[in-house]
């Protein structure tokens, strides 16, 4: 007999990129930055942790909304902070998605928002993607329609692309709202602030970040929605009251303010993404041009599971990635490696590698 919900019975539940706790690794595999955080960060953690941890966090998370406002040009209380954009994402789909409301998503794409639909038991649909990532509007518009929710993750994960403003406005349910989901939007040739919110469906549109990528915070878990206030204020009724910690939010705020080393990390991933997507592509791989830090690569073989032990077993790790009922993949299941940018040394490695096992 079980106590849970059905619907937990019955999901398998998201599984995260591997994360090894020995020494050795070359670690491409999770989409981590290869360089450190601002030391402005460094010093505002230190300075946290000499403060009031017996005293609650703001629950609003107050400084960082007014940092992060100046810098996207916007009144703070257009910013929701959250525990890592995933927590963002999780409030997004409690708030708006119940029972019998249509959650929908590009496929293939990151199955975490499949996954936060089964936990509500929303009905979640899959939005096919052509062979080139791009968008059949006559097979997915009549989904669409029928949504109150719709999840775009724009750069795209695993594949890197990006899709066009004219896009995204067309893909926006009438009756629901639309969540552009940017954790990679730092890495593209033209990153957004926020534009979209000012467009003509800007009152149905929430943007989420992440701090785990361009700001080099993965180990602190820390993102932020941004929308317009009636709907931040609706999402604030559903978070926890203290969803961000001190520490969190003073390394957030520092980071953000920090506008310059966070470009100048991003311009050496991005120099290396050119790099890595060349070698690749001389090497036999197909590669997505790419606007994110990572690539998707896969191979005429179709061998990308033993090409990923065989790294694996040099202690280099990539992510191999399938995704099954892909209508235009042999045997209808699609599967490749995602490969995060690195530094310079350890691209150098897989390509190494690489040019051995290929």
């Amino acid at each position: 007999m079980s106590f849970f919900r059905p619907e937990l019975d019955r999901l398998a539940g998201y599984m995260p990129g591997e994360q090894p706790q020995d020494t050795g690794w070359t670690k491409l595999n999770t989409n981590e930055n290869p360089y450190p955080p601002s030391p402005l960060v460094v010093e505002a953690i230190s300075d946290a942790a000499r403060g009031r941890l017996n005293m609650y966090p703001d629950p609003h998370g107050t400084k960082f909304r007014k940092a992060a406002a100046e810098v996207l040009s916007v009144d703070p209380d257009w910013i929701l902070p959250g525990n890592g954009s995933d927590e963002v994402l999780t409030i997004l789909t409690r708030s708006f998605a119940g029972s019998g409301d249509q959650v929908a998503f590009p496929y293939p794409s990151y199955i975490l928002y499949e996954t936060l639909a089964d936990l509500q038991g929303a009905p979640c649909v899959r939005l096919p993607l052509e062979p080139d990532w791009s968008w059949n509007f006559d097979k997915v518009m009549p989904v669409v329609e029928k949504c109150k929710l719709v999840f775009i993750p724009n750069p795209n994960s695993p594949s890197g692309n990006r899709w066009t403003w004219d896009d995204l406005i067309s893909l926006t349910p009438p009756r629901g709202v639309l969540v552009l989901d940017e954790a990679y939007g730092d890495f593209a040739d033209y990153p957004h602030r926020g534009e979209l919110l000012n467009s003509t469906i800007g009152s149905q549109v929430v943007i989420t970040r992440t701090f785990s990528k361009s700001y080099s915070l993965a180990g602190i878990r820390f993102g932020f929605a941004m929308a317009h206030p009636s709907i931040i204020g609706g999402l604030r009724k559903m978070k926890d009251s203290y969803n961000c910690d001190a520490i969190s939010l003073a390394a957030a705020t520092a980071a953000i303010q920090d506008q310059a080393w966070m470009l100048a990390n991003v311009s050496k991933i991005r120099a290396t993404r050119e790099r890595l997507s060349n070698a690749l592509t001389s090497l036999g791989f197909h590669v997505v041009p790419s606007q994110a830090n990572f690539v998707w690569a896969t191979h005429p073989t179709g061998e990308h599971k033993a090409q990923y032990d065989a790294l694996r077993a040099r202690k280099i790790l990539v992510r191999y990635m399938t995704f099954p009922n892909v209508s235009w993949a042999s045997d209808q299941r699609l599967d490749g490696l995602r490969i995060t940018v690195g530094t310079d040394a350890e691209i150098d490695m897989l390509l190494t590698a690489l040019k051995e096992i290929v």
